[in-house]
């Protein structure tokens, strides 16, 4: 069985960006969006994949990936994916024994970037760099699949998160 465990935070400071690695551009597009499940449709780079992600229990949740060919991966997000995509820029930064991801948004969630990192284990030590923000690891408000119907643009609107969004 595939477990994801991972924790995520804002990025308060742009000062991660001189040591990560070159971004790649991403699209994705949710299928599903159940709160027990999402299935996902990814372009990372010139690649496709299918991602089939459970709910989260803890730090972790079940996750399977597979690759598809990326005209079908395009098709998918084009013809059965509602809108908006999430757009997004993803830099690597190993630091220590972890690698983090961050992600830096456009589109409509243009305005917030996320690290990711992943554990090996939910109890895994792991040391903090200084340009992380609040911890939102479990805040639904930024999974993926929540910002691709809800998406950061519109926390400040009515229809949105109005009293319980972050101050941008």
């Amino acid at each position: 069985m595939a477990w994801e465990i991972e924790r995520k935070f804002l990025v308060q400071s742009d000062r991660w960006q001189d040591d990560a690695d070159v971004g790649i551009a991403y699209a994705q597009g949710y299928l599903s969006t159940h709160p027990d499940r999402s299935v996902r449709v990814r372009i990372a780079g010139d690649r496709g994949y299918l991602t089939i992600k459970g709910k989260s229990e803890g730090l972790r949740r079940r996750e399977f990936n597979y690759a598809i060919p990326v005209d079908e991966a395009w098709d998918l997000l084009e013809h059965l994916c509602p809108p908006p995509l999430i757009e997004k820029t993803r830099y690597r930064l190993p630091l220590g024994d972890v690698v983090w991801e961050i992600d830096e948004f456009a589109g409509d969630n243009e305005g917030l970037i996320i690290a990711e990192v992943e554990l090996n284990h939910p109890e895994q030590t792991l040391s903090l760099p200084d340009w992380l923000g609040e911890e939102v690891t479990h805040d639904p408000r930024y999974y993926n699949a929540q910002l691709s119907q809800i998406p950061y643009r519109q926390w400040d609107d009515p229809m949105g998160y109005p009293e319980s969004a972050p101050t941008k």
